[in-house]
């Protein structure tokens, strides 16, 4: 009797590459650390050295004052004005940019479900381009899109003393990236098999930018900043606002970005019509 032929191996449902995963687990194991162990006076203190404030940082570059940082918010219009002028008045005494926080503020959410959002999001759209790039290239990538968040973010808010924290740009930035490839034509062969989506050629901008796929890609990813800003308080998913402007500062990174680390070259494009 001829013996069964072996099952083919199966394969994992989820198979995200170690940086990613290790991108994820930090930010698990951070909020982890903020909500199970650290005193309140404690996580105070950590909030405000690794938040981003705008308002810190108008002081140290912009050539403003305490006092002038102070009288700005005292115009703000909303019931967040005292908070902000007691927050500001605590940061600028420390005298201090504290330029690490462009990055470390993506370390730190203010919510379970804020982390676990990221998180998926990350898992998602970090995955093919960690395939793509490698470690190195992708930590980089992450990096320059939560820094170009922060100074988005600063720019348009420059008197702001509510620290900003949150990975959402750096996702944001990684969505940008995966659509430089993952919308490319699915016919591209690689040695013989069709190519997967991280192995596909970029496409170039102009092809990107009349890609139906893209464009809806690009108005779905829009609406859900615009929902998530109106939404997510009032849901629960964060006990503060969105900060748009740094999703959108997030995403032109990645977007201009991509190119410039990508190892693959552009899909050529002779014979498009």
């Amino acid at each position: 009797m001829t013996p069964p032929a072996p099952r083919p191996a199966r394969e994992p449902i989820f198979h995200i590459p170690a940086p990613v995963t290790a991108s994820i687990l930090a930010l698990v194991a951070v909020h982890a650390l903020r909500s199970w162990l650290l005193d309140e006076s404690v996580d105070f203190e950590l909030l405000f050295e690794l938040a981003v404030i705008p308002a810190r940082w108008t002081a140290a570059f912009g050539g403003y004052s305490a006092d002038e940082i102070v009288a700005a918010l005292r115009g703000v219009g909303d019931e967040t004005r005292a908070l902000q002028i007691e927050i500001a008045r605590y940061v600028l005494a420390q005298g201090s940019a504290k330029v690490w926080t462009a990055l470390t503020y993506a370390a730190l959410h203010g919510s379970w479900p804020h982390v676990l959002m990221n998180g998926i999001w990350l898992a998602a759209f970090g995955t093919p381009v960690a395939r793509r790039f490698g470690a190195l290239r992708y930590a980089l990538l992450l990096g320059a899109t939560a820094a170009g968040g922060a100074v988005a973010h600063a720019l348009v808010h420059p008197f702001s003393a509510l620290p900003m924290i949150g990975a959402s740009a750096a996702v944001s930035g990684m969505m940008a990236a995966a659509a430089w490839f993952m919308f490319a034509p699915r016919t591209w062969l690689l040695e013989g098999r069709p190519a997967e989506p991280h192995e596909r050629p970029r496409e170039h901008l102009a092809d990107i930018v009349r890609n139906r796929r893209v464009v809806t890609f690009l108005v779905v990813w829009l609406a859900t900043n615009w929902l998530s800003a109106i939404l997510a308080q009032p849901l629960g998913v964060t006990d503060a606002s969105i900060a748009w402007e740094a999703h959108v500062g997030g995403f032109l990174v990645g977007l201009l970005l991509f190119p410039l680390l990508d190892p693959l070259k552009a899909r050529s494009r002779r014979g498009l019509a």
